[in-house]
């Protein structure tokens, strides 16, 4: 296969770490951290479109819908461990954001020969999902051209849904073909073509963004707390309570009791402190008004 790389971007060389093999440790170190200075203003270039993701994320769950990462190799693992993430810091279920990787589960510890370079594969993976309408699709890659997403984004668009796009060269494939394009510039990397660096953390930034600013904008925030956090180990069972002591400026053992009458969930929690409410009548205002902690008060000062 015939593939013309001397146009992209990200496999140009960088004549700024052009003899960084003939430098001392410090400088190689200080020379990559000059380069990675430059991510996040390429980053920043983009936030109208992250914005446009986030809200049609917002829209997607409100109505049952998910959020779908397509990727290969480093791009693929990014978003299996942003969509991972997610159930224990937002309470979310775990099928509504879900990762996908060119050839499955054991491409996220070791590659897997040629599977990047089947548009097929792409789409089945969306197929095995039930992938609908409903859904949005972000499709993942530094070069903007992976048949594996390509496969994906395509089959997306056949069904109506929402495809976004997250690549680091200009006028992409990828970018051409999705409705929301995120392109963040980066430049060429330190060792040429090694896109698991400026572009992979120019990825990480994007994506956490995008569901960050999804779970805000869907009553998964309160102030900066994280509401809905699920409790699976000590730390986090002492980050609850902390929580509810934040929020509410209780005593650490109100909040344990609170969390301990409403089957630890902050959210419920919170507002039974603030409000005065029983567990199962704040459980209620809560499901009235769509997990919106200030709302559910509105509800109640009303």
């Amino acid at each position: 296969m015939n593939i013309n790389l001397s146009k992209m971007v990200t496999e140009s060389r960088n004549p700024a770490t052009a003899a960084i093999d003939t430098l001392p440790t410090l400088e190689v170190l200080t020379v990559i951290n000059h380069e990675d200075k430059q991510v996040p203003v390429a980053v920043e270039a983009t936030l109208p479109q992250i914005a446009k993701i986030v809200d049609k994320v917002v829209e997607a769950f409100a109505q049952g819908g998910r959020l779908i990462y397509s990727g290969a190799g480093t791009s693929g693992r990014l978003g299996i461990l942003d969509a991972s993430e997610c159930p224990p810091t937002y309470g979310t279920p775990r099928e509504q954001v879900v990762g996908l990787i060119a050839g499955g589960q054991i491409a996220i510890l070791q590659a897997v020969e040629n599977a990047e370079d089947s548009r097929e594969m792409g789409e089945q993976d969306l197929r095995n999902l039930n992938f609908s309408a409903r859904d949005i699709l972000v499709g993942i890659a530094a070069s903007g051209r992976t048949p594996y997403v390509l496969g994906a984004m395509s089959y997306a668009k056949s069904v109506g849904a929402t495809v976004a796009s997250i690549s680091c060269n200009p006028g992409s494939e990828m970018s051409q073909a999705a409705d929301i394009a995120i392109e963040a510039i980066v430049g060429p990397e330190v060792v040429t073509g090694s896109s698991r660096m400026k572009a992979g953390t120019a990825q990480k930034l994007l994506l956490n963004m995008i569901t960050t600013g999804a779970m805000i904008r869907s009553g998964k925030v309160y102030g900066n707390l994280m509401v809905d956090v699920e409790a699976t180990n000590a730390k986090l069972f002492q980050r609850q309570i902390n929580i509810v002591v934040e929020a509410t400026q209780c005593s650490p053992s109100e909040a344990e009791s609170a969390l301990e009458a409403c089957n630890r969930h902050c959210k419920t929690a919170i507002l039974m402190i603030i409000s005065g409410l029983s567990a199962d009548e704040s459980a209620e205002l809560l499901k009235k008004n769509k997990g919106f902690i200030r709302n559910a008060l509105q509800g109640v000062k009303s």
